[in-house]
């Protein structure tokens, strides 16, 4: 069977684009030619007044950035083309998260203070230690009805693989300097810079022009499409979603981080753990 992962890749991005065009033109003609801005939105705890048009280059940069990267991977991986994750790509893939989340900053700091735009003073900080766990637990409940629900059957009948390269790289590696590099990629790396350009950059952002269930839904199929892998496609949407949600409810990135955090952390754990005392593990979305 023809593997689908490349084409299914390109509707969720091409899906949230659309989505996000045809929001924010229906709302542009709702609010009339003579507008000049765009019409308000309903209110959150993330603001969106410090995002104007220009943003919309950024956005747009952020979008075909993860587009390229996701497509192009995913050919290769299509090609059979060998492509082991190293030391040294590890340290590559860190450097690029961070360059773009620091490039992102760079773009709103001009105008708005880091501590304020992301929320960063956050008196409800205590939730974290509810809203991360609650994160994780339904993460775990989301892949067992996967599971019961005969979606790894179904995947494996396609032919793809059904399971991320970090996710692999953890259960076979025998090198403690990469697998080192691939915990702080995933417990820091990518808590810290994914959540400032998905949560604190594009959903906002987005939520300027087409209101906050539209922005939801387009960056969280954008995060989940970013990773260029069809199985945990449909879990990775929804943890999109649930980070979008902790963020809207808190107003903080701090809530999404903990959540993003936690999740990660305890994904390496179980793999650490599973290799040291042998615990067979089945591959999960």
């Amino acid at each position: 069977m023809h593997d689908p992962t490349i084409f299914t890749l390109q509707a969720c991005f091409i899906g949230a684009l659309g989505m996000f065009v045809l929001s924010a033109a229906v709302r542009a003609v709702a609010a009339g030619r003579q507008s000049t801005e765009p019409p308000p939105v309903p209110r959150g705890r993330v603001a969106t007044w410090p995002y104007q048009y220009v943003d919309l280059l950024w956005m747009s940069f952020i979008y075909f950035t993860f587009y390229a990267m996701s497509i192009g991977t995913a050919r290769l991986v299509a090609a059979k083309t060998e492509m082991p994750i190293t030391a040294q790509g590890l340290v590559q893939t860190i450097g690029f998260q961070a360059v773009l989340a620091g490039m992102t900053a760079m773009v709103m700091v001009w105008r708005i203070r880091p501590v304020a735009w992301l929320g960063l003073r956050w008196a409800g900080w205590r939730w974290v230690l509810l809203i991360a766990p609650a994160g994780v637990a339904a993460m775990w409940l989301l892949g067992v009805l996967l599971t019961l629900s005969g979606y790894m059957k179904w995947i494996d009948s396609l032919g793809v693989e059904k399971m991320q390269d970090s996710v692999k790289l953890l259960q076979n590696t025998n090198d403690p300097l990469t697998m080192g590099l691939m915990a702080v990629a995933a417990m820091f790396a990518a808590p810290l810079c994914e959540e400032v350009v998905f949560r604190g950059y594009l959903y906002p952002a987005a939520k300027k022009f087409t209101g906050p269930w539209v922005a939801g839904l387009c960056s969280a199929l954008v995060f989940a499409a970013a990773h260029n892998s069809l199985a945990p496609l449909p879990p990775l949407f929804f943890f999109g979603c649930l980070l979008v949600l902790a963020y809207e409810w808190t107003g903080s990135l701090w809530a999404p981080v903990s959540m993003h955090f936690c999740f990660n952390s305890a994904t390496v754990l179980i793999q650490v753990l599973a290799r040291i005392y042998d615990i067979p593990l089945a591959p999960g979305p």
